[in-house]
């Protein structure tokens, strides 16, 4: 009731506007200058010094008007644009009769273009003289005068504009997030990666094991799938001469919504040709510390109640040894497949009967491991069952030459020296096709184009998927994914 009495005072005062020849909606004034360049210009100087506006230069600025003071003939307002905010001095002697139908008609949430002379009031605050007002476009909607946080956490996602409006918090977690994703790119620009585009609608479901959104295309009369991965367009690039390439773009996939997932994400990939695995685990520290110094000016960062240090190197360890010293397994047990099912039984953990050894292995590793690996950590030699497009470790060639990279408890990179026998990737896809028929919706198809990509040859190669928003969680001490996608999915609002 009372925000709709707030809309009518607000639309009343948009009649009025009209009524007087006021085009509540212009495009005709430019600003000249951000709040925060006029802070950095003046902040420093003592109000006697600056007593007196006239001996300053005039200022045109526009924003949105975040609160109103009026002592009569005067009124304070602040105004807020893309740098940040300033205070602003209405009074009657500058604006004359002007000064009494600016006020009739302005709201918090208006926005302003004004042109000022800056002064500091008796209290020290920097503020501009306003010498004209212009409304640039009347709001109908009153702002919360106060944000509840997790209170109204929905709201916040579903109307992000809103959030940002009145939380300089989330817009900070943004831009910090914006800047990661160029620091990341002059970081592979400058090693001699191509960053490049590759299709986000694929034929045959392939890249990764997850469960794809179908969509279909009409003019073709086929059904098309929003990718899960790129990996295998990008390493066709490898194939065709690209030996260093990166991709930061849209992933889909059709699982379940957490505090660590969204069906719809961002992700980094990038190969190197004549590259290893353990060369993506060196480099993938020296890209994290890097972050970590360009972006919060230290390698400690605060995550929670958890210091993260980005220090390198980084802890190792095979899947075995964090199973045996972390998960307190008894790795003799993992060798026979029946233990291996028993064991998962134990743990709660769910299997549809075509999980071999090695799958339900990495099952207890994710219920015993995972969360104890809060500190930068690499875990290697992944079985093959669940490394499909990973080369085989040549000592023993049950597991591959895999890392997956734990921070805080979760997953942050997925990387391995890449299968490039043909014959070897042949036969992993026909055994997923195998696990599809027996339930395995996860498993991905057999792509006839890109095993005669691998016959003309692959050189020896190293690829790595990076998550960009869980790494912007981490880096902004975020602790939902949706705190950082500016509009994550939510499920449909019900409108009166």
């Amino acid at each position: 009731m009372e925000e709709n009495i707030l809309i009518e005072s607000k639309k009343n005062k948009l009649k009025k506007m009209l009524a007087l020849g006021l085009n509540p909606y212009p495009n005709d004034f430019k600003p000249n200058i951000h709040t925060a360049k006029i802070k950095d210009m003046y902040e420093s100087k003592s109000k006697e010094e600056m007593h007196n506006p006239s001996d300053f230069p005039e200022f045109s600025i526009a924003g949105r008007v975040m609160g109103l003071r009026s002592f009569g003939k005067s009124t304070f307002a602040h105004i807020k644009d893309a740098s940040g905010k300033i205070q602003i001095f209405f009074q009657k002697a500058t604006l004359g009769e002007e000064y009494d139908k600016v006020l009739e008609l302005l709201d918090v949430g208006d926005i302003l273009g004004i042109k000022g002379r800056p002064f500091k009031t008796k209290t020290g605050e920097l503020t501009l003289n306003v010498e004209f007002c212009k409304f640039l476009c009347k709001s109908i909607r009153p702002l919360p005068e106060k944000w509840h946080g997790l209170v109204d956490i929905e709201t916040r996602y579903r109307q992000r504009y809103l959030d940002f409006i009145v939380n300089e918090e989330v817009k900070k977690v943004f831009e910090k997030r914006i800047k990661m994703i160029k620091l990341i790119r002059k970081f592979f620009d400058d090693k001699g990666f191509f960053e490049v585009e590759t299709p986000m609608m694929h034929q045959i479901v392939g890249g990764a094991t997850a469960k794809p959104f179908k969509t279909y295309h009409n003019a073709l009369d086929m059904e098309l799938y929003l990718r899960i991965a790129p990996e295998l367009y990008l390493k066709r690039l490898i194939v065709g001469g690209f030996e260093r390439v990166y991709e930061i773009n849209r992933n889909f996939r059709n699982e379940g919504i957490s505090t660590q997932h969204n069906p719809e994400f961002t992700m980094l990939e990038f190969y190197m040709a004549y590259a290893t695995y353990e060369d993506l685990m060196m480099l993938t520290e020296e890209l994290l510390s890097y972050l970590a110094l360009e972006l919060n000016g230290q390698l400690k960062v605060e995550y929670g109640d958890k210091i993260i240090d980005f220090t390198p190197p980084f802890k190792r360890y095979t899947m075995e040894e964090a199973l045996k010293e972390l998960g307190g397994v008894d790795i003799n047990d993992l060798k026979d497949l029946e233990v291996c099912k028993k064991i998962a039984k134990s743990l709660n953990i769910e299997l549809k009967g075509f999980e071999g050894r090695g799958k339900i292995i990495t099952e207890i590793f994710e219920k015993t491991v995972e969360d104890k690996l809060i500190q930068p950590t690499f875990i290697t030699h992944f079985p093959v069952e669940v490394s499909p497009l990973a080369r085989r470790n040549a000592e023993n060639p049950e597991v591959t030459d895999r890392f997956e990279l734990y921070i805080a408890g979760r997953e942050i990179a997925n990387a391995f020296s890449e299968l490039n026998d043909p014959e070897d990737q042949k036969n992993r896809f026909l055994h997923q096709l195998e696990n599809k028929m027996k339930g395995d919706e996860e498993a991905g198809e057999y792509d006839y184009d890109y095993i005669r990509a691998l016959e003309y040859g692959m050189p020896p190669t190293a690829g790595e998927g990076i998550g960009i928003d869980r790494l912007a969680m981490l880096l902004t001490n975020s602790h939902s994914i949706r705190d950082v996608i500016l509009f994550p999915l939510l499920k449909p609002e019900k409108h009166p």
